[in-house]
């Protein structure tokens, strides 16, 4: 029987919100892969089991009709944790732990358990909403020095390095022809310029390759006078329009259209940021739309460490670039202007003068002048609209977890917007 490895989410979660509102965890962009897709890659023979939040079980289980979701009849499973980003080093220790162990950082966290037997079928009879590995006995306990992402910003801020880990884990070779059928278009560093089949490059385009890889999904297009530079990912049947400068540690993923300046930022499927504008060190959702000249800040004039406000908290980010961080669905008017380190929750329609409030709510409509609450309705006929421009349908699922957000983050919205 093939073994089972099952990505599981832990309490973590919770400081990725808004991102993590309408998907597990592990299906986190950083680098060119998901944290999902990373795994899967690296535990190759292993059959691959879900474990998920109990509201997205069956959103999550429509996306993935022919793998286990919250389902666990198995005699062994190996457990990764789903803020894990693997490497070689770390997949060593995990496939090294021996029968019912668990390895755990320097905090405690769980990073991996392998487990069978009485303690497997204790840990998935438990109700708890997580895995509650603290109640196993019988069990060897190892320490390691992985860690697990705990934020937003560092997905961010090791995105770059995730690039040139991700080209090296999944491009076995690079075409020597492939940049030569491009006419007039410039390439640096050609051995470390990936070009998908069937993906468009214009003339006049230059991409450098000097400090690191750039990945072009399939069937993408780059238009003419677009300057990318590496580490850089552009996701399959992405359109980077005329004039953009895709700078280093931007990752856009499939089916996107990006144009302007963007820098260090994770844009996931689905996103808009079609015009003039500048987005740094941020990470955007799926299904947003970014209106023309909207700008973000991602740096302090005082040059001091960004705090931000994560679930209500002050958090310390230890980083002097943290720019925008916004759930899915949401959107922005034109001109809009977001200030150093804002979050802005799913499903959010962003306008107005002057800066908004560095935390938005999810579900809110209105900016700097005033917050109301989006109605659900019409959202969902919007969200509705915007799908089948993409030919995807808003299947009644995919409705449900949206209204389920919706109530989830009612009282945020009850503390945030006046009467």
């Amino acid at each position: 029987m093939k073994k089972a490895v099952c990505l599981f989410e832990d309490e973590g979660f919770q400081n990725f919100l808004p991102l993590v509102y309408t998907r597990p965890a592990y299906d986190l962009r950083c680098g060119i892969l998901t944290i999902r897709e990373k795994i899967k890659t690296r535990f190759s023979s292993y059959n691959l089991i879900l474990h998920t939040r109990s509201y997205l079980k069956e959103f999550v289980q429509e996306e993935n009709p022919k793998i286990l979701v919250n389902q666990f009849d198995l005699p062994n499973i190996l457990f990764i944790n789903g803020r894990l980003i693997v490497a070689k080093d770390s997949v060593d220790q995990i496939k090294k732990l021996k029968d019912n162990s668990i390895l755990y950082t320097d905090d405690g966290s769980v990073v991996a358990a392998n487990l069978s037997g009485e303690n497997l079928d204790k840990l998935i009879k438990s109700e708890n909403e997580f895995f509650p590995f603290q109640l196993l006995k019988n069990i060897q306990h190892v320490e390691s020095n992985l860690e697990l992402i705990k934020y937003p910003w560092h997905l961010v801020n090791t995105n770059g390095a995730e690039i040139v880990n991700d080209f090296n884990l999944i491009v076995k070779k690079v075409q020597k022809n492939d940049a030569g059928k491009f006419k007039s278009v410039e390439f640096k560093n050609k051995k470390k310029i990936f070009i998908s089949k069937n993906a468009v490059i214009d003339p006049f385009v230059f991409v450098d390759a000097s400090d690191g890889p750039v990945y072009i999904g399939k069937n993408a297009r780059i238009m003419s006078q677009t300057y990318i530079q590496g580490p850089a990912y552009i996701g399959d049947n992405s359109i980077i329009k005329s004039g953009a400068s895709i700078y280093h540690n931007t990752s856009i993923g499939e089916v996107c259209r990006v144009g302007g300046e963007v820098e260090a930022s994770i844009i996931h499927s689905y996103s808009n940021k079609q015009h003039e504008g500048f987005l740094g060190h941020s990470y955007l959702g799926s299904w947003i739309n970014i209106g023309a000249s909207t700008n973000n800040s991602d740096l302090k004039n005082n040059y001091e460490n960004i705090s931000i406000l994560l679930n209500g908290k002050p958090v310390e980010t230890g980083s002097k670039f943290v720019g925008l961080i916004m759930g899915d669905h949401s959107k922005t008017a034109i001109n809009t202007m977001f200030n150093t380190g804002t979050i802005v929750g799913a499903a959010c329609n962003i306008f107005g003068s002057g800066f908004p409030p560095r935390y938005i709510p999810s579900f809110c409509w209105g900016g700097s002048d005033f917050l109301k609450t989006h109605d659900i309705n019409k959202f969902l006929e919007t969200a509705k609209v915007v799908l089948l421009r993409r030919e995807k349908n808003l299947s009644l699922k995919g409705e449900n977890l949206l209204r389920k957000i919706f109530d989830l983050t009612a009282e945020e919205r009850s503390r945030k917007i006046k009467p």
